[in-house]
């Protein structure tokens, strides 16, 4: 079966991935000793050497929160201190895996990526059928992902050493749920090992 594959990079801002964060005390402790932003790092500059879309989610919230989920004990601390707010440092993408300028970058208001955003269409017009998921949380932001991609018919492959929530026992019971609806894969697996760019990655497998 041919594998048309788009990477994502889900969530990895400052506000969650840098030690200045509002929100480092989540699972910035996680991605440090998971080495996540690294390997999402190897991850999207293999994308890029394969021709492989690399899209990246960010989630936050317009200035004066008009958006903003009143309801969301998730999101009620993104009131306080004016955390998430789009367009300020806090919502960029980490230095580590900036996007280049042809790289499309989505703004999500909700833990789903595909909630009220573009990304189906953007997906869809680039003729993707694979999903290759990297960034934070395992057990939210991951999971919601995987889950809803799967109901849009999309093939599903979390890169899991390329992911992390706020503890190694969250994460494993993440990824066993995960399992129900997508394949839990490795940067390595999914993209190839160094000095095999040359590859074919939409090749057919079986």
């Amino acid at each position: 079966m041919t594998r048309r594959p788009a990477l994502l990079v889900l969530d990895l801002i400052n506000e969650v991935a840098h030690p200045d964060g509002k929100y480092s005390d989540v699972c910035l402790d996680q991605i440090e000793s998971r080495g996540v932003l690294g390997h999402a790092r190897r991850a999207v500059d293999r994308a890029r050497e394969r021709g492989i879309p690399v899209v990246h989610v960010v989630v936050g919230f317009s200035p004066g929160l008009a958006d903003w989920s009143p309801a969301s004990t998730l999101f009620a601390e993104a009131a306080d201190g004016d955390r998430l707010i789009l367009g300020t440092w806090g919502t960029e993408i980490h230095d580590s895996l900036k996007p280049e300028p042809r790289e499309p970058v989505v703004a999500k208001r909700r833990i789903s990526p595909f909630r009220g955003t573009h990304l189906e269409l953007i997906l869809r017009s680039l003729g993707v059928d694979t999903l290759l998921l990297t960034g934070v949380t395992t057990d939210l932001v991951i999971l919601s992902t995987a889950r809803e991609a799967h109901d849009l018919d999309f093939r599903v492959e979390v890169l899991e050493d390329a992911t992390a929530t706020s503890s190694p026992e969250l994460h494993e019971a993440a990824l066993t749920v995960l399992r129900r609806t997508a394949d839990v894969t490795t940067v390595d697996a999914a993209l190839g090992r160094p000095g095999t760019a040359g590859e074919n990655d939409n090749e057919e497998r079986e």
